[in-house]
């Protein structure tokens, strides 16, 4: 996959992961990348082109596909945690942490996916995380909308195979980003996601496991629950 001289479109480009997959794109040589924001005058950055975009907003993502019609590489990142207790308090946080992580990622994939082919297919990236495989009961909504976005990665892998389209899935842990703020773990730079996965793109790579735990959580994958949960789950 190309990345210098391409057109790209990164969705919540405007701060943390979204920012770092921009300027990223920049760095290696991409000729025009579109950043995609609810707030377009919140893209600071130079070279970037901001694109009014929020992705539960269907006027709003086709406008964004007519508008981007000569990418060829689309990431799909934006995405919220709404804080919904696993038994108590609102379904609203999980509601929307659904509409947006999993039900926009598939409608910006949607919208995309025949700009890609026309455009020879290039690729499509999809922000995830270690809790598409793992549960987190602090944030039970937010897990459960990782898992759905990581099979909907799975069916575009599929389904967008045969236009050319590479699916890139890219997981990790607590990456130091705003979203992370509230927890002194462990955490990834954003800068270093992106570089990952831009390398992933130039190599043709569909998975990117940004750090140790996102690698020993997939590597748990085919074990007992009890290697994934360290509990015994009968």
């Amino acid at each position: 996959m190309q990345i210098k001289g391409a057109a790209a479109l990164v969705t919540g480009a405007n701060r943390g992961i979204g920012r770092a997959f921009a300027l990223a794109l920049l760095e290696h040589g991409a000729a025009k990348v579109y950043a995609g924001s609810r707030d377009p005058e919140a893209v600071k950055d130079a070279g970037l082109i901001p694109v009014r975009l929020d992705v539960t907003d269907q006027d709003q993502v086709a406008a964004a596909a007519e508008l981007a019609g000569d990418v060829t590489i689309v990431i799909n990142n934006a995405g919220v945690a709404g804080g919904t207790g696993l038994l108590d308090g609102s379904f609203d946080g999980a509601r929307h942490e659904m509409e947006v992580n999993y039900l926009g990622t598939w409608a910006v994939s949607r919208a995309f996916a025949p700009v890609l082919a026309r455009n020879g297919g290039g690729a499509l990236v999809n922000m995830l995380s270690l809790v598409s495989w793992r549960a987190m009961p602090l944030a039970p909504g937010y897990a459960a909308a990782k898992s759905a976005q990581w099979s909907l990665t799975n069916a575009l892998r599929v389904g967008l195979a045969e236009q050319g389209t590479l699916v890139v899935g890219v997981h990790s842990g607590y990456v130091d980003t705003d979203l992370s703020a509230w927890t002194t773990a462990p955490k990834i730079a954003p800068e270093d996601v992106a570089e990952q996965t831009m390398r992933a793109l130039l190599e043709g790579s569909q998975e990117v496991l940004a750090d140790e735990v996102s690698r020993s959580v997939r590597a748990s994958l085919s074990g007992p629950l009890e290697g994934t949960y360290g509990v015994e789950v009968f």
